[in-house]
């Protein structure tokens, strides 16, 4: 008799990655702490038991909220290796978004830094939640280890459990990790991700940009959010790879160069808009030389092929544009490394591991080069959002998950995106994509960042606006910008109205939120209309 394949859990691979690569570095907070693969897995599995012992059971939610720190990436993987459910939270949360999140998410304990976080706490007060403060910590020995602070509240944590005395077997179909989509148009959904979700999503990012142990990233992302936790963290660390986290706990753009060549970073991921502070930076102050990079990726929002362009040029790399979401553990398509296929600007690249269809509003497929909603199959998807029936039925149809997203694959099977279904802006029956009027603003020298969105009007129904923010110590008038887009547009394509502004409104991870300016300035336009 056959003997039973052995589940394929992301449990198993980080334990994989440990044998296989035991002395090779696995967690480097800069100029602080190194910690080696093989004591990583040894920490995790002590604090797994911890959590076990303390009454924590499978699939219990325990909620973390820290900034980018060991301590969060040991309790991330703590909480899954003891089958329970890791859901990270951004610390920057007010105590009423803490509360709709933590019970919206069913947690059974949170987990904070030893500095802890008032407006968690006092959420947890509220929903007698218990919580814990934890800290990194080496002993007089030399035993290094997580510690569960005495202040913690509603809950007795033993300090001696010991990892072989209860059973860790991790299930396919354990739910590992909750996150929430961002609530731009609904209130936030909850996605639930499997043990198998994360294995095979981890997989094709390794896969697809051959991460290895020679390879180390600096992290530029919150690890509250799917790009930073599983494109960054998780797939280095399935790798035998290592992980660089900044001293401060988030991004900065005057350490981030140090820390890449000190640490010898072989790629970095990131959002268009953190590429494009770094390009900034790189055109005021310059570094002296940069790493080489086998590769840089961008993803979580479009890139416009000037920013890409721009990149490649100022630090020698190969840009990789991919596409991903909450839904799909992140990664969906790439573009490939240089010597596997063609890098294509404006294109997100083909399906990494999973398969990809191009459906019209009855679920027929489309052929190539025609447009549709971009649809997706396969083992990292997201069995269903939790407690959101009318969300599962709109997007679970025809035996695809729809991702929102309008777009079509060329004759070579890459994805080309052209917009949002509802962010796509319908003048007078011309549907316009917001992403092309985005690239072709960007690529006005004068222009750092800019936004494309939709307004009401009398006459079309929906007029085209936009908003932008200037280079640093450079002058542009909506006169300019509207002169740019007239020499590279259909007239149809052209911004009516032009805004100049110091900031555009972002998400956690830096994803400019579209929907927002189209919100606030559609506000504004429908009181002069009247409505």
């Amino acid at each position: 008799m056959a003997s039973k394949p052995e589940e394929i859990t992301l449990s198993a691979l980080l334990t994989a990655a440990a044998e296989q690569s035991p002395n090779q570095k696995a967690i480097i907070v800069s100029g602080k702490i190194e910690l080696l693969h093989s004591d990583l897995q040894k920490i995790v599995n002590t604090c797994a038991a911890q959590l076990r012992n303390s009454g924590i059971a499978p699939g219990d939610v325990v909620a973390l909220s820290f900034p980018n720190s060991i301590e969060m990436v040991i309790l991330f993987l703590a909480v899954i290796r003891a089958r329970g459910v890791a859901a990270p939270l951004n610390a920057a949360y007010t105590a009423e978004e803490f509360e709709f999140y933590l019970q919206d998410s069913r947690s059974k304990l949170l987990l904070l830094p030893s500095t802890g976080n008032a407006a968690a706490e006092a959420a947890a007060v509220n929903l007698k939640l218990p919580t814990a403060g934890t800290r990194f910590c080496t002993s007089l020995d030399g035993n290094r280890a997580l510690e569960f602070l005495p202040k913690s509240v509603g809950l007795k944590i033993p300090s001696n459990a010991v990892s072989e005395s209860i059973n860790l077997e991790n299930k396919e179909d354990d739910v590992a990790l909750f996150l929430h989509t961002s609530g731009t148009t609904s209130r936030p959904k909850g996605v639930p991700l499997t043990q198998l979700n994360l294995a095979a999503s981890t997989q094709h990012i390794r896969d697809t940009y051959e991460l290895s142990p020679a390879d180390t990233t600096v992290i530029t992302l919150p690890l509250f959010h799917v790009h930073g936790l599983v494109a960054a963290l998780l797939s280095s660390l399935v790798s035998g790879a290592t992980v660089v986290l900044t001293a401060a706990g988030r991004f900065s753009a005057s350490t981030f160069w140090n820390d890449m060549k000190s640490y010898g970073a072989t790629w970095y991921t990131a959002v268009p808009t953190i590429h494009q502070i770094l390009l900034e930076r790189h055109s005021a102050k310059p570094e002296e030389f940069y790493p080489k990079l086998r590769f840089i990726r961008s993803c979580s929002a479009s890139l416009a092929p000037v920013i890409l362009e721009h990149l490649e040029s100022a630090f020698g790399a190969p840009v990789l544009e991919a596409y991903a979401m909450t839904e799909a553990s992140h990664q969906m398509t790439s573009n490939p490394l240089p010597h596997r296929g063609q890098r294509k600007p404006g294109s997100v690249g083909k399906p990494t591991g999973l398969e990809v269809g191009i459906l019209d509003e009855s679920g027929v497929p489309q052929t190539q080069g025609t447009s549709g909603e971009v649809c997706i199959r396969g083992l990292n998807i997201t069995k269903g959002y939790q407690n959101n029936p009318e969300a599962n039925k709109t997007a679970f149809q025809f035996g695809w998950f729809h991702t929102g997203d309008i777009g079509y694959l060329d004759e070579e099977g890459y994805l080309f995106l052209i917009g949002r279904i509802k962010e796509l802006i319908n003048r007078g029956g011309e549907k316009i994509s917001p992403l092309e009027v985005d690239a072709v603003l960007l690529s006005h020298p004068a222009v750092a960042q800019a936004v494309a969105f939709g307004v009401p009007d009398e006459k079309y129904g929906e007029e085209i606006n936009a908003a932008v923010v200037p280079q640093e110590n450079m002058t542009v008038t909506e006169d300019d910008i509207i002169t740019h887009c007239k020499k590279n547009l259909a007239v149809f394509k052209i911004p009516k109205k032009v805004y100049l502004t110091d900031s555009l409104p972002k998400t956690a991870s830096g994803k400019i939120q579209r929907r927002l300016m189209a919100e606030h300035f559609g506000a504004a336009v429908r009181a002069r209309m009247g409505g």
